[in-house]
């Protein structure tokens, strides 16, 4: 449908809306001034971001299994923070910090290229859709094209025994589009982690129909070309 004609339809429908009010005793002004088109909503279904929507979903469920005291959050999508603050204490940090007031909700300041946090400390930590980003000079950082490797080298050092991490990228053929974002093989992370044991990849293809598959195969994740990939590590105490 044509901007042109969305525009015809929604100026008819509040014509037709105005002599429906008319007759009755308004509860609400009507008023011109007030109009706010939304010409786009009127799809057959709602559309949505499936590797936002996806993996956010992926993260929380296995947090609802592992329930730690403190969980620690390097810039994710802000509300997935949000929501599992309803049930596990949060501590959210970004480059550009969110100034969020919520209970069982802490907002900070971080440098995820030198982490405030010691050497094996961290119990449960994620980091979903962020390196990816790092070093490219999107949000304001300092350009750096092993900005990714060294992000990972700190969530690397501050993951303790028994700890788990939660890390997503997007994957598929390996390449760089500046300055959005990288995209991996599955065989980089893997290698980009060592050290720590995989306990669980699950993948967002990229048309998004098969939804968030479980456990899936790193054969399937390479076929992609924007995938969204969801690695489950923890270090083996």
């Amino acid at each position: 449908m044509s901007g042109f004609f969305r525009l015809f339809s929604f100026l008819k429908e509040f014509s037709q809306f105005r002599r429906i009010e008319k007759p009755r005793s308004p509860r609400f002004p009507l008023r011109w001034t007030d109009l706010y088109p939304c010409l786009r909503d009127r799809t057959a279904s709602s559309h949505f971001d499936h590797h936002y929507v996806y993996h956010t979903s992926w993260a929380a469920r296995i947090l609802a299994q592992t329930m730690p005291e403190l969980h620690i959050d390097f810039a994710s999508d802000l509300r997935f923070a949000t929501i599992i603050s309803a049930f596990i204490r949060v501590q959210y940090y970004d480059y550009r910090p969110a100034q969020i007031n919520l209970h069982n909700l802490s907002s900070h300041y971080v440098d995820i290229l030198s982490l405030p946090f010691a050497t094996g400390s961290a119990r449960s930590v994620s980091c979903m859709h962020v390196v990816e980003h790092i070093g490219l000079g999107r949000y304001g950082e300092s350009l750096d094209y092993d900005g990714d490797l060294k992000a990972i080298g700190e969530l690397k050092r501050i993951l303790g025994n028994d700890g788990n991490l939660l890390f997503v990228v997007p994957v598929g053929e390996p390449r760089i589009k500046f300055n959005a974002h990288r995209i991996y093989s599955y065989e980089q992370i893997i290698d980009y982690f060592s050290g720590l044991e995989l306990k669980e990849f699950s993948l967002i293809p990229d048309n998004g129909q098969n939804g968030l598959i479980r456990k899936a195969s790193p054969m399937i994740a390479n076929e992609q070309k924007y995938g969204c990939g969801c690695f489950w590590f923890t270090r083996v105490g």
